[in-house]
């Protein structure tokens, strides 16, 4: 005979977003009873998330700072024609504590893993081993949906992490290193010194093509290690993933495709910058938020939740709009002079860009001035939207 569980929320998704609502609850809310389900066997399942200090209010860090693996003072950028160093601190998050920490603050048979959601509704949940679970509210935490309403390009990445037979040399982070060949749309590569002799080197493209190849990325990767002088032993992570680059669409239709007014949250939700792809300080706030709630009833968190990603997403317009220049008037192999120009500006605007809270200054510096793509191009792009 099938189980029956209840409880008082029940998390559908244990990735970034799932996993920090689920800890948030547990912290802040421990008189609930929360279940947490999950398809695999981890928590955040294998990801290096990271943020930069200026992303995430004080009041939030409670929940964020006990997961912070590393932390650096600055980061650099390089460009073929410019490079420089910016001082806001910036910080890594391994999904290995986040595992750890949602062990430690849940009872264990509140978290359920190998399990897999055949369906939900507002306030119940069927599992494949035909687990019903009874709530008082659900969450929907389970990754992206269907993009069919949003029109997207792609930010695509594959991550190694190095173990070198002698120290790197790098003092801080690179956050994007752009003086290596483009390929595929905008390339950068991405390096986080996590120890003297270890560095998570990461090639990321803004592409309009979503197709990863994993294999000819990771070779790029082993040379831009030997071209540093780099002596690879071996590699102690891998990570790829591909995100979208949000350019439009259609909100209301996104939220409501397959939802059956179950709440949302993390990418399932929209919830990440349209330009850079950063989740996690989305991911803080929103579960922040949850667990400050009274009404925790499937109806009223569907609300919520909805109208704080409506939010977002009505005052991250200007961002989607700076993604159609980017993909759609500026050259492939060209993008790279747009991010150039971009951080010549002063690191106040950089900051504040990088945590979507751009000032109405901040965005006519970033458009004022000659663009670093053809002017008829940029003025078509601006209007434009596909799906």
């Amino acid at each position: 005979m099938a189980d029956s569980l209840k409880c008082d929320v029940a998390v559908l998704g244990a990735g970034l977003a799932g996993g920090l609502v689920a800890l948030a609850l547990a912290k802040r809310r421990p008189e609930l009873t929360v279940l947490l389900i999950e398809e695999t066997d981890r928590i955040g399942g294998n990801h290096v998330w990271s943020f930069f200090d200026s992303d995430v209010d004080e009041a939030d860090r409670w929940l964020v700072t006990p997961l912070i693996s590393y932390g650096w003072r600055g980061y650099d950028v390089q460009f073929p024609a410019h490079a420089r160093m910016l001082g806001t601190p910036y910080y890594s998050v391994e999904s290995e504590r986040l595992d750890a920490e949602v062990r430690v603050a849940m009872p264990a048979e509140c978290i359920l893993t190998g399990r897999r959601v055949l369906a939900a509704s507002p306030k119940a949940a069927v599992l494949d081993d035909g687990t019903r679970i009874d709530a008082g509210g659900v969450i929907d935490a389970r990754g992206g949906a269907t993009l069919r309403h949003l029109d997207c390009g792609w930010q695509k990445f594959v991550g190694h992490e190095l173990v070198l037979d002698a120290p790197h040399g790098l003092e801080r982070p690179i956050v994007m290193d752009a003086t290596v060949e483009q390929h595929d749309g905008y390339r950068f590569v991405y390096c986080l010194p996590f120890a003297a002799d270890r560095v998570f080197v990461e090639d990321t493209y803004y592409s309009e093509f979503a197709h990863l190849h994993v294999d000819s990325i990771a070779a790029r990767i082993a040379r831009y290690a030997e071209a540093r002088g780099w002596k690879v032993t071996s590699i102690a992570r891998r990570e790829s993933g591909v995100l979208p680059v949000v350019m439009g669409g259609d909100f209301d239709a996104y939220w409501q495709s397959g939802s059956g007014g179950v709440a949302k949250v993390g990418a399932r939700a929209a919830m990440y910058h349209p330009t850079t792809g950063y989740s996690l300080p989305d991911a803080i706030r929103t579960a922040v938020m949850i667990a400050g709630e009274t009404d925790l009833s499937g109806a009223a968190l569907h609300t919520r939740l909805k109208a704080h990603a409506r939010a977002a997403w009505d005052a991250r317009g200007f961002y989607r709009m700076l993604d159609r220049m980017l993909f759609r008037a500026a050259a492939p192999t060209e993008r790279y002079r747009v991010l150039e120009r971009f951080y010549t500006l002063d690191g106040g605007l950089v900051r504040r860009f990088y945590a979507a809270q751009s000032t109405g200054m901040d965005k006519f510096r970033i458009l004022a001035g000659k663009p670093p793509v053809p002017v008829g191009r940029a003025i078509a792009a601006l209007g434009e939207t596909r799906r």
